[in-house]
């Protein structure tokens, strides 16, 4: 959700949501929380994730099911607002696998789902790679029956970049995978073997900055 959306702009993503998409919180700045929730105290932290809680509420009608994280930025006041929600998954960063977070040593009961694949626009230009050949990379990717997830931009994969986007679908079938939420992975997972992990920064090839990665401590 952000500050502006009003009727219009809403109906869309109700639609979304009636066919089957899986809703949830973004962020309510985009621009900002990227910028900023790094260095943020809990009290900004929290006003801007309940502001955004709020308009979810007021545009569906019901709760998130999820977060995202912007940019994959996050600290750890805003996981601990994921818990205090009761939000059972989120997905605000980037790793291998599924984990629980902990927060000054404590483990969170929520699980992160973390982007396992690069993005599209990561790729583009990486050892020469164009709009024929992004589809190819991040399908020999996953040609091993393991569970992945991948994130996508509307601005791109719904544009520009289409065409490669329905490459990978195509792709994705043929090799056996079935598409699904973030809440389709859930059943799939042994709470029990969950890694916990604490919040830790790093970088990934394509992509400018620091966000939030997971690793076993060294």
């Amino acid at each position: 959700p952000a500050p502006d959306i009003g009727r219009e702009a809403a109906e869309p993503m109700r639609s979304a949501r009636r066919a089957g998409h899986e809703c949830g919180l973004h962020a309510w700045d985009h621009v900002l929380w990227h910028d900023s929730v790094r260095t943020r105290d809990s009290a900004w932290t929290r006003a801007q994730m309940d502001r955004a809680w709020q308009r979810h509420l007021e545009i569906f009608g019901a709760p998130p099911a999820t977060h995202g994280a912007a940019g994959w930025q996050v600290n750890a006041a805003a996981l601990q607002q994921i818990d205090d929600w009761g939000l059972g998954f989120a997905s605000d960063g980037r790793g291998s696998g599924p984990y629980r977070p902990s927060v000054n040593g404590r483990a969170l009961r929520h699980i992160q789902l973390p982007t396992t694949l690069p993005t599209l626009d990561e790729l583009l230009g990486k050892d020469g790679l164009q709009d024929s050949g992004l589809a190819r990379h991040v399908l020999n990717l996953t040609e091993p029956q393991t569970d992945q997830v991948f994130t996508l931009h509307a601005e791109l994969e719904g544009g520009l970049l289409a065409p490669a986007f329905e490459e990978l679908l195509v792709g994705w079938k043929a090799q056996g995978h079935t598409l699904v939420p973030l809440s389709g992975l859930i059943h799939r997972i042994r709470l029990d073997s969950l890694p916990v992990l604490p919040l830790t920064w790093g970088s990934v090839p394509g992509r400018s900055g620091e966000l939030v990665i997971a690793c076993a401590p060294a």
